[in-house]
C-alpha cells in the first residue's frame, strides 16, 4: 500500500496497463540485460475511452456443481462431515472426474484444521482416476482406487492417504506396467500412497513429507526432496 500511494494509485486495477509507472535503468551489472529491448512492451496507446478491467458479466463458469464431489461425495457424505462420524461409500469414476477428492477434502479442513482420525472417510473408486485425484486431500479421507489414474495423483497431498491397485481381472502384471501417470505426488507434504504397479516420470518431485510405497519409477523421481 505504501509504494501504491507513492505512485498515486489506490488499488491493483489502477495500476493495469500504467507503462507510464515504469522506469527502465539505462546501465546495469548485467551486459546482457542492457541489450534488451523493452520498448514495445512499455508502449502505451493512447486511450480514448476508460478501460474496464472487469465484466461481473462475463466471469467464467468452472461448473464446480456438476463435479463428482458436490454431486456425490458432499451428498452421501455431508451430514457424516458436520459430525466427523467415519463413512465409507462406493462410486464409479472417469478419467474427466478431475481433482476428484479436492473438494471435499477442503470441506473437511475448513472444519477439522486438524484434520480427522484415518480412514474417517473412505471413498472406494472403480474405474479411471482423472488428472489431479486425491490433489491435497487432508488427513481423514482415503481414496481407493480400483482401476488406473492419470497425471498429478496426490499433488499437494496434505495428509490423506490414496491406494491404486490393478482391477482383480487384469490383464497384465501390474509391477510391469504404468497404473498412474507423471508428476504424481508433486509438492506433497504429508499423507500416504500405496500403489500397486509402476508411476511415470517424475515421480515425488518436490515431496517434503508424504510416504509412498509404488513399484517402479519412470525418470527423474523423487527430485528436489
Amino acid at each position: 500500500r505504501e509504494y501504491m500511494a507513492k505512485l498515486g494509485v489506490r488499488s491493483i486495477d489502477e495500476m493495469v496497463g500504467r507503462t507510464d509507472l515504469l522506469k527502465v535503468k539505462e546501465k546495469t551489472e548485467l551486459p546482457h540485460a542492457d541489450k534488451v529491448v523493452l520498448g514495445e512492451i512499455l508502449y502505451r496507446p493512447e486511450q480514448v475511452e476508460e478501460r474496464q478491467v472487469f465484466s461481473p458479466e462475463h466471469v467464467y463458469t468452472f461448473g464446480l456443481e456438476e463435479t463428482a464431489d458436490m454431486r456425490i461425495l458432499m451428498k452421501e457424505l455431508g451430514k457424516n462431515l458436520e459430525t466427523g462420524q467415519p463413512k465409507e461409500i462406493s462410486i464409479s469414476v472417469t478419467n474427466t472426474d478431475r481433482t476428484f477428492g479436492t473438494i471435499f477434502g477442503s470441506e473437511i479442513t475448513k472444519r477439522y484444521k486438524e484434520g480427522l482420525p484415518e480412514d474417517t472417510f473412505v471413498i472406494h473408486c472403480n474405474g479411471a482416476g482423472g488428472q489431479s485425484f486425491g490433489a491435497f486431500i487432508p488427513k481423514g479421507l482415503t481414496l481407493s482406487l480400483c482401476g488406473d489414474s492419470n497425471d498429478y495423483l496426490g499433488k499437494g497431498l496434505s495428509g490423506g492417504k490414496i491406494v491404486v491397485c490393478p482391477p482383480k481381472n487384469a490383464a497384465y502384471r501390474a509391477e510391469e506396467n504404468i497404473v498412474i501417470g507423471n508428476v504424481a505426488l508433486y509438492g506433497a507434504t504429508d499423507g500416504k500412497a500405496f500403489i500397486n504397479g509402476v508411476a511415470g516420470e517424475r515421480f515425488a518431485v518436490r515431496n517434503s513429507g508424504a510416504k509412498a510405497v509404488v513399484e517402479g519409477v519412470g525418470d527423474h523421481g523423487c527430485e528436489y526432496m
